[in-house]
This record gives structure tokens, C-alpha cells and sequence, in this order.
């Protein structure tokens, strides 16, 4: 009778052990059904106030967070398995070596270090393998980490932008369809001052670097420089919003959206009329951005161009052309003269100024929807944001791909980056708002209920890295701005 050489034996025990790993798997899938119907029949004999449709689907997600555990579960004991065995083989052959080259303390060393490796790799691979479920609970953390201050109520449209004021004393802008801007005590949320100077939806504030002076873009087909003064109030205590519990995700009526009639915005001061209006444009003035200096500005149009205009005689500078369709966004750089404009052709454009005679432009290529935004960030970097749900990271020195790309769920609006901390801020069509880095990881969502967050489409976001109460403030369709609270330490320290 033939012997059954080593090879031959140890792959018979690997095709013996992949045969009862799939039994075992096969077993699991075949009790899920009686498992599920069993689980069904308790919750129906209990008595809850729950829908039985979402008791329903309650019960399906929990059925697939334990088969997932259960999954992983059999993997592990296969690496063990595994383990066990490398470890077996390797004391073996440090038995069969000769002493005489090796001694028994070097064979000792030598087996242990193979193993450590050989352990280390698996427990990467199964720590890879899991990672898809920690990231699922990870809401659940970041409750604490980010917390809602204040809210900014009374706007009587959608909010599409909101900007953080740059010089002393720092106000939160915002600008809404109802053709209004507001200036709001970020301490507060008393509206410190109302602009009414625009007869379209005012869709873009920024504040000038250095001047209490504001720049709005409009649906008018101008853009309005104004200033503004304003006394800061002395700031009263308010109510802890941070007492929900739990991440219901409750749709809500339009009955439930807060209501501008009544509010305080009603009898701030108000201006009525701008210190320069920029008119050049046949279309909706969709963005608009101050370059450095606060000598010129940018803004982008439906007519599927960008101007850049000097701000003291209102004079058109240049003329960007180039994009296909109606523009989205622009952005400055925060200290040299470039520009970044986005449009609904997929791609965005970078402008240099830095040389007057050249104003040479590079077309960053990799959406398939629109892009909604792109903004700069420290160094040579500039992140987008599109409605083909991903964001992209790029070098202005490689145009040809992205150095990092997000996925997620919903169509993302305007981004901003957390510069200091390098965190990026994504509002979202479905209402949520996540954080990400630079690198593409998942930091945290903020926390979205029926009484806490926005309600409706979350259209853009802003840091305010120094502010000592809120650094992150967010607005959308559902006319409120919210003040965020982001303890970023401890969400780096969760990363």
C-alpha cells in the first residue's frame, strides 16, 4: 500500500476543512428562514405602539447584522484554524532541522518571529474584513462628539448659503430665496441686521477678508456689495438641544418647519441698498467670492460664465468663458489669486491670476454629474463635490486622477473644508451631513431626528475653526441654519 506523502496529506485536511466550512455555512443559510418566522411570531405576541411595518424592518435589520456576526464568526475560526496549524508546522520543522547549524534557542527565535508575522497579517485581514460593521455603529459615538448649539430661524424660504464673517466681531450669514440676507449673533441667534437690496433669491453670501462689508449673488442677474455695522447683543442662556436620544429618521410635514412670521428677524436693522451693484451677466448669478485682497471679485453664472470685476469702480476685469453649461459654484484661493469655478457640464475649471498677462485655465475631469461645488484647501489641494454622490480629492499639480474619492448615498451640495484640521464638511440632498478627511475616511454624521437637525435638503456648510461655541454651521431647505458643536480632537482620536 502506497504511503500518503506530506503535500498529499495536508491537502486533503484543506479540502476537508473548506467542505465543512461551506456544510456549516449551508446549515446557517437553511435555518435563517425558521429563524426570521420565529422571531416574527415573539414580536407579534408582544405588545408595542410600533407600525408593524417598521417593526418589520427593524426585525430584517437585525436578522442581517447577525448573519453578518455570524459570517465573521466562521472566518475567524477558520484563521484560527489556520493559525494553529502554521504554528504546528513550524514547530515541526524546527524538530527535523539539524542542531548543527542551528541551535535550539535560534530555532525557538526564528519560529516565534514567523508566527508573530504570519498572526500579524491575519489579524490585519480580519480587522479589514470588519471594519464595514464598526463604521455602522459609529453614529452612535459621534453623538457626543457633535453636538447641536443653536438654531437660526427666520427666513421665510430655503437657506441656500451661509458664510462665517472674518473680521471683529464674527456674525453668521445667511442667504435664502426669500430675496433676503440675514446677519446672525452666532452666541445668540438674534438676526442683527436684514438686506432686502435684491428683488431675486439671494444664493450665495461672503464676507470681505479685512471690511464689514458683505458681496451677495442673486437670481436678479447682479451681484451687490453693502455694508453692514453691527452691535453684538450680550448673550442669554439658553436651553440644552442636545436631549434627543436616538437617530429617528422621521419625515417630516411642511407644518413642522420653523415659521418666519412672528420671528426676530422681523425688526433688526435693515439695509436696503448696495455700495456697488455688479451687472454684467445674462443669467442667474448662482456664486459669488472675493480674491484675495478684497479688491476684486468673481462670479459665476447660468450664462455659463464667470466675471471678475474690480470691486471700487465696478468694472468687468475678465470675462471667464469656457464651460459648456450653467455654473454652480466658485471659490477663491485664501491667499493667492486663483479660482475655481464648477459647472453643470461635470467638470470644474482652475483660473490663475497671478501673472496679468497669462490667465491660463486647467479643466479637472472625473464627475459624471454635475458638479455643485470645489473648494481649496491647504497647499496644492482643491475638493469637489458632485450629484453623482462622490466627492474628489486633487492635486492642482495632477490634473489626470484623483488622489482620493468618497462614495456615499445622496447627491452632495456645497462642501467646505475644516483647513486646520483638514475635515471635510459634506451637506447632502437626503438631509444628512457627514464628515470626512482628506484621505477619504469616514469621521461622523451629525445627528439627524424628528426634533433635531434639518428637515428638508441640507445645501451647504461652513467651519469656523476659531469660534469657541460653534465651528461648523450648516443650512438648508428647511429655512434654519444650525450651529454645530464638532469636538475634533476626540473625533480624530475615534478615527
Amino acid at each position: 500500500m502506497p504511503i500518503e506523502s506530506g503535500s498529499c496529506a495536508s491537502a486533503r485536511q484543506a479540502k476537508q476543512k473548506r467542505k465543512s466550512h461551506s456544510l456549516s455555512i449551508r446549515r446557517t443559510n437553511s435555518s435563517e428562514q425558521e429563524r426570521a418566522g420565529l422571531q416574527r411570531d415573539m414580536l407579534e405576541g408582544q405588545d408595542s405602539k410600533l407600525p408593524s411595518a417598521v417593526r418589520n424592518t427593524l426585525l430584517e435589520l437585525f436578522g442581517q447584522i447577525e448573519r453578518e456576526f455570524e459570517n465573521l464568526y466562521i472566518e475567524n475560526l477558520e484563521l484560527r484554524r489556520e493559525v494553529d496549524t502554521l504554528n504546528e508546522r513550524l514547530a515541526g520543522e524546527g524538530q527535523t532541522i539539524d542542531g548543527a547549524e542551528l541551535s535550539k534557542g535560534q530555532l525557538k527565535t526564528k519560529a516565534s518571529h514567523s508566527t508573530s508575522q504570519l498572526s500579524q497579517k491575519l489579524k490585519t485581514t480580519y480587522k479589514a474584513s470588519t471594519s464595514k460593521i464598526v463604521s455602522s455603529f459609529k453614529t452612535t459615538t459621534s453623538r457626543a462628539i457633535c453636538q447641536l448649539v443653536k438654531e437660526y430661524v427666520g427666513h421665510r424660504d430655503g437657506i441656500w448659503d451661509v458664510s462665517v464673517a472674518k473680521t471683529q466681531p464674527v456674525v453668521l450669514g445667511t442667504a435664502s430665496a426669500d430675496h433676503t440676507a440675514l446677519l446672525w449673533s452666532i452666541e445668540t441667534g438674534k438676526c442683527l441686521v436684514k438686506y432686502v437690496g435684491h428683488v431675486g433669491s439671494v444664493n450665495s453670501i461672503k464676507f470681505h477678508p479685512t471690511e464689514q462689508v458683505a458681496l451677495t449673488a442673486s437670481g436678479d442677474q447682479t451681484a451687490h456689495i453693502w455694508r453692514y455695522i453691527v452691535q453684538l447683543p450680550t448673550p442669554q442662556p439658553t436651553a440644552d438641544c442636545n436631549q434627543v436620544s436616538g437617530e429617528d429618521e422621521v419625515e417630516c410635514s411642511d407644518k413642522d418647519e420653523p415659521d418666519g412670521d412672528g420671528d426676530g428677524s422681523s425688526d433688526c436693522p435693515t439695509v436696503r441698498a448696495p455700495l456697488t451693484s455688479l451687472k454684467s451677466h445674462q443669467g442667474v448669478v448662482i456664486a459669488a467670492d472675493w480674491l484675495v485682497g478684497g479688491k476684486q471679485a468673481v462670479t459665476a453664472s447660468w450664462d455659463r460664465t464667470a466675471n471678475l470685476y474690480d470691486v471700487e469702480t465696478s468694472e468687468l476685469v475678465h470675462s471667464l468663458t469656457g464651460h459648456d453649461q450653467e455654473l454652480t459654484h466658485c471659490c477663491t484661493h485664501p491667499t493667492q489669486r486663483l479660482v475655481v469655478t464648477s459647472s453643470r457640464d461635470t467638470t470644474f475649471r482652475l483660473w490663475d491670476f497671478r501673472d496679468p498677462s497669462i490667465h491660463s485655465v486647467n479643466v479637472f475631469q472625473g464627475h459624471t454629474d454635475t458638479v455643485t461645488s470645489a473648494v481649496f484647501t491647504v497647499g496644492d489641494n482643491v475638493v469637489s463635490g458632485s450629484d453623482d454622490r462622490t466627492v474628489k480629492v486633487w492635486d492642482l499639480k495632477n490634473m489626470r486622477s484623483p488622489i482620493a474619492t468618497i462614495r456615499t448615498d445622496s447627491a452632495v451640495n456645497r462642501i467646505n473644508v475644516c483647513v486646520g484640521q483638514r475635515i471635510i464638511a459634506l451637506p447632502h440632498d437626503n438631509r444628512q451631513v457627514r464628515l470626512f478627511d482628506m484621505s477619504g475616511v469616514r469621521l461622523a454624521r451629525l445627528p439627524r431626528s424628528n426634533r433635531q437637525g434639518h428637515r428638508r435638503m441640507v445645501c451647504c456648510s461652513a467651519w469656523c475653526e476659531d469660534h469657541p461655541i460653534c465651528n461648523l454651521f450648516t443650512c438648508g431647505f428647511d429655512r434654519q441654519a444650525i450651529g454645530w458643536n464638532i469636538n475634533i480632537p476626540a473625533l480624530l482620536q475615534e478615527k
